[in-house]
């Protein structure tokens, strides 16, 4: 398998290592107009070519499949242009769309595209919330409520700032927080049908001047969920909590019992001083007979330096892999994709608004 990247900021250098470790697998192409992040990128891939367009990537023979990790913004146009070009395989970067505008042009490539599209929400294979997704039905005896928290840094400075503003992101609900949505559909198996959320920007990039534009991404907030099935979700996110000792909790809960995981946040992030990194968690804590058990869930450290994402960006890799080589469907699909931007979209608009959203 010969891969062709577009795009090689933080999160495509991230694609690369993981890819590098796969058995049979190359880095073919790369496209990335920033010079420094080129650079970078040669470093990490320094057989690949460089193209200057996606169009010259396209028109070489050596690329078996895309990844694309551009800004938020240009996912669509760019799997358009694909589309109009050469429809290869891809795995394309969350989220997959940023204005509810887009949406018809999403569902048109997704009956019309020829090839696997799979979408690059990887956290649901971090190994413990891989096994919280494992048991957790069955723990819970089906679950009534389902909570995520994530308290972690600060947005991290990209390339031309695009992340700073919402125009280019989708708005913090979206950009972020489209993980959070697509785990808890995937947990739920159920469709959300109302959403309330209250949040906004407290601390974070209120000091930094873009020209004479302010940053206007969220930093905080909170999101409650109703689903089909009556299950009820929620959502608390703090961006300036990066001194936690995890940084994703789940907690899922049930007529049974309840089941929780804890990740902690990138490696390299954890201050030295106090020694090694917290390791992964599961805990499960029955009705009865009351007493939790608890599980650690230690991640390959290989897999840890390759990426802030607790592993899981390999095994999505090695899951897109298979799926390419199988021609079986993708296990995070378009309509996936689509799902959770919708549910950050409609999150956004309760926040922005002050209301409840139906869906």
């Amino acid at each position: 398998m010969r891969y062709g990247i577009i795009g090689c900021g933080m999160m495509g250098q991230e694609h690369i290592r993981n890819i590098r470790l796969l058995p049979g697998v190359t880095v073919a192409a790369i496209a990335e107009p920033d010079p420094g992040m080129r650079e970078t990128a040669r470093a990490l891939a320094p057989d690949a070519a460089f193209c200057d367009s996606i169009a010259e990537l396209l028109a070489r023979r050596d690329i078996d499949a895309l990844v694309i990790a551009t800004p938020n913004h240009q996912h669509l146009s760019q799997l358009e242009e694909i589309a109009a070009t050469r429809p290869l395989p891809v795995l394309v970067e969350k989220p997959v769309y940023t204005d509810p505008a887009e949406a018809p042009r999403l569902e048109k490539l997704q009956v019309s595209y020829p090839a696997l599209i799979w979408v690059a929400l990887e956290y649901r294979y971090m190994p413990p919330i891989a096994k919280f997704l494992s048991l957790a039905r069955e723990e819970t005896g089906g679950i009534a409520m389902l909570s995520i928290r994530e308290h972690r840094f600060p947005f991290l400075p990209k390339v031309g700032d695009w992340n700073r503003f919402n125009r280019n992101t989708g708005g913090t609900m979206v950009e972020k927080c489209c993980h959070f949505f697509d785990l808890m559909r995937l947990t739920l198996n159920s469709e959300p049908v109302r959403v309330m959320a209250s949040a906004g920007q407290a601390l974070n990039h209120l000091e930094e001047r873009y020209g004479d534009e302010i940053p206007d991404i969220w930093d905080h907030g909170y999101v409650i969920i109703d689903f089909a099935n009556g299950a009820r979700g929620m959502l608390e996110l703090c961006m300036f909590a990066e001194g936690s000792r995890y940084q994703e909790e789940l907690s899922a809960i049930g007529p049974r019992g309840k089941i929780e995981a804890l990740v902690p946040g990138p490696g390299r992030f954890w201050p030295a001083h106090l020694g090694p990194a917290p390791v992964p968690r599961v805990i499960v804590s029955p009705r009865m007979p009351q007493g939790p058990r608890e599980m650690e869930i230690p991640v390959d450290p290989t897999l840890l330096e390759a990426g802030d994402h607790n592993g899981a960006t390999f095994y999505q890799h090695r899951l897109f892999l298979e799926a390419v080589q199988s021609g079986t469907p993708p296990a995070v699909s378009l309509s996936d994709g689509i799902a959770a931007v919708r549910m950050g979209l409609a999150a956004q608009e309760a926040a922005r608004e002050g209301r409840v959203v139906t869906l």
